[in-house]
């Protein structure tokens, strides 16, 4: 009976405390699935539940609580860094820049509401108190993490901001939902109509690689290797076939190019046209890559280490077998692989050539998809290490009292991002399958949530109550609801932008994923998802560390209890 009772009550006990997080975790991410008008909350249920535990007595102790929802928020953010670090910088070409933009705009608005709240109601509620309220109020987890932390280097020992994120959080989420239907009644939008208009934008702006066949009358190449072709078209193009006298060949580097051949070609769209004039005229009338061709086209995984870092022209075999990729799939996205391109293991390559040569070419880089399912744990944690170690740092601002720090959020997330994007140049194989990438973050952000709900629990009834919960909810629905119906009427009115697009945009800039699945239910078509991944790497980021800046540059105004 006695091990019963320290089970259920022990704060110091293993066993308690692992039934305890456990209990949380699984009650909050049972109720986080249930659909309400096909709304989920997610995890973040898994912090209410432990509001509520906390509310009735139930304690850890606290050294193991702080470590729990510290390591929870840096498996978070890493695993986050490095699922947007492939894509992060990418995210700012073609039309990126002007989602981007509005997604920056949404952020600016929000702080300085925020901002300009706080002196209206400073005589009521404190700086940290208000910033617990912006981060509920745009259902930004990983920015609560990192302003509490903040908040920790100040000495801060007020009221706990997660009370004022609970508060605001559920009017937060329900108040991004009323924005998106309230544009579509101001706006009249037909959704069918909406995604046609997305497909014929996508036609027009996609520049995945495209493939074509071109007839050669040029007689200026006529004689001329596929080497010194480049060289005369200063345009970025692949030969993966060649027709000559009959035989249908893959071509190396050295291959003589002649009067009269066929060639299948790839390049990006927007080039197309310069690379058919310069080689003579296209021809839709043949298809080289027919089952009748003695040239394959193969997928090929990179899973050997020893390839992160090599570019796609330094691969022999391509040019000494005529084996050509013609594709690269990284992190969901499709690029047209120029041979200065750096290869990350992870990466999927298409390949053209002599099924022997592409045999070959798929043992040189490894090509063993078993071996992806066993993460690198050792560049993973290098990465953790140098991400806290640089999170650590102090960075001295003149006229602050004290030094700037990324903390535990910022420099892990920097770091990985860096790593996902540029770990190949440094042979540090990060790669991480989808399926374990999101385990791993939602362990850590469930232990994060589940530990800041027990820490402010106690007192979370009485808020609501007795205390701000009410204060908290109304500041809350005016930094939801201005910058996203401002910058939804400026994207729809002066920008033209498709209403799933908007949609995206607005739950990007406020990493909110319960939004995007709103979306789903609007319509089949991806418009909403594209805009939501090419603004969230950035928003995320600005997210994390807008807290700790505010606090910072407004610290004579910061409460320290």
């Amino acid at each position: 009976m006695e091990a019963i009772v320290a089970l259920l009550t022990d704060p110091n006990s293993v066993a308690h405390i692992a039934l305890v997080y456990s209990a949380i975790v699984t009650i909050g991410l049972a109720l986080g699935r249930v659909r309400v008008y096909g709304i989920s909350l997610g995890v973040i249920v898994v912090m209410f539940v432990g509001l509520v535990f906390a509310h009735f007595g139930v304690k850890i102790n606290p050294e193991v609580l702080n470590f729990t929802r510290d390591f929870g928020l840096i498996l978070f953010i890493f695993f986050v860094g490095l699922q947007v670090g492939p894509s992060f910088f990418s995210s700012f070409k073609s039309v990126g820049v002007a989602l981007n933009g509005l997604m920056f705009l949404t952020v600016l608005i929000g702080i300085a509401i925020t901002i300009g709240l706080f002196f209206v109601f400073s005589d009521q509620v404190s700086l940290p108190q208000v910033l617990g309220v912006h981060y509920g109020a745009i259902t930004c987890t990983p920015g609560l993490g990192a302003t509490k932390e903040a908040l920790e280097e100040l000495h801060y020992h007020g009221e706990d901001i997660a009370i004022a994120y609970a508060c605001a959080y559920p009017l937060g989420l329900v108040t991004i939902i009323g924005v998106a239907i309230l544009l579509r009644a101001l706006f009249k939008i037909n959704l069918e109509e909406e995604d046609k208009h997305w497909e014929d934008e996508e036609k027009e702006i996609n520049q995945a690689p495209v493939v074509f066949h071109v007839y050669v009358t040029n007689h200026l190449l006529d004689g001329l290797t596929l080497r010194e072709c480049r060289r005369r078209i200063p345009r970025p193009f692949i030969c993966s076939r060649l027709l000559h006298k009959g035989e249908i060949t893959s071509p190396n580097a050295d291959t003589v190019l002649h009067y009269g051949d066929t060639i299948r070609l790839v390049t990006t769209p927007d080039q197309k046209m310069d690379v058919v004039a310069a080689f003579g005229q296209e021809d839709n009338r043949i298809d080289l890559a027919t089952e009748h061709s003695p040239i394959e086209r193969q997928k090929v995984i990179i899973t050997r280490s020893e390839m992160n870092g090599r570019a796609v022209g330094d691969l022999e075999l391509i040019n000494a077998e005529g084996v050509h990729i013609t594709r690269v799939w990284r992190a969901g996205m499709e690029l047209f692989p120029y041979d200065k391109m750096h290869l990350q293991v992870g990466d999927i390559l298409q390949c053209v050539g002599p099924i022997n040569a592409i045999k070959r070419l798929a043992g040189y880089v490894g090509n063993h998809a078993k071996v992806l399912e066993q993460p690198n744990l050792a560049a993973i944690f290098l990465g953790i290490t140098l991400g806290v170690f640089f999170g650590s740092l102090p960075m001295a601002i003149p006229g602050m009292p004290t030094p700037l720090k990324l903390g535990l959020a910022g420099g892990p997330l920097i770091i990985a991002i860096l790593l996902g994007r540029f770990g190949a140049f440094f042979r540090l194989p990060t790669y991480t399958s989808n399926s374990a990438n999101l385990i791993i973050r939602e362990v850590g952000i469930a232990l994060f949530l589940a530990s800041v709900g027990l820490s402010a629990g106690g007192n979370f009834v009485e808020t609501i109550v007795k205390g701000n919960g009410m204060l908290y909810a109304f500041i809350g629905f005016f930094i939801t609801f201005v910058p996203q119906f401002v910058v939804g009427v400026v994207s729809r009115k002066f920008c033209h932008m498709n209403y799933h697009s908007i949609l995206g945009l607005l739950a990007g800039a406020c990493t909110n994923s319960p939004i995007l699945a709103y979306t789903a239910t609007l319509s089949q078509k991806s418009a909403a998802a594209v805009a939501y991944s090419t603004v969230y790497p950035l928003a995320m980021f600005i997210r994390i560390i807008t807290g700790q800046v505010i606090l910072v540059c407004m610290w004579a105004w910061v409460s320290l209890g």
